[in-house]
């Protein structure tokens, strides 16, 4: 994987994430964005799909972050966040860089952004914990 069109942050993210050295109190939402936008640079929105599962149940294994239903990996939450993220870069274009990207799309960083698509009682549940279950509310971008 090239990351020569990173720039020099956005490299140093990306190698810290996948060394698991973020710290638990440094690790939130915009880097979530910041991490799946990396990816999405990088590689197809299949591929990136991939990764990022990967890298975050790993992440987590290495915080020691227990799987609850509201801790730890959720696929649910994860797909339809990547799913976002590429669809903003491909509508409003990528930005130079993950913070600029995160900067010009602040809705992306609004955490209850889900809220629009998924019930409470839909994304609540081991079984979007585990598998990715579509909106109940209203679609999700298809691109």
């Amino acid at each position: 994987m090239d990351r020569s069109m990173l720039t020099a942050a956005d490299r140093d993210f990306i190698e810290a994430f996948e060394a698991c050295a973020i710290a638990a109190a440094d690790w939130n939402h915009p880097c979530h964005i910041r991490m799946a936008w990396i990816y999405l640079r990088l590689m197809p929105l299949e591929e990136a799909l991939v990764t990022i599962r990967a890298g975050l149940r790993r992440f987590a294994m290495a915080l020691g972050v227990p799987d609850e239903i509201d801790r730890g990996y959720h696929e649910t939450m994860t797909a339809a966040w990547i799913r976002l993220v590429a669809s903003a870069m491909k509508h409003h274009g990528p930005g130079v860089d993950s913070e600029t990207f995160c900067r010009e799309m602040p809705h992306l960083l609004c955490r209850t952004l889900l809220r629009v698509f998924y019930s409470r009682e839909r994304i609540r549940t081991f079984e979007a914990k585990a598998a990715f279950v579509p909106p109940d509310l209203a679609g999700l971008p298809s691109d």
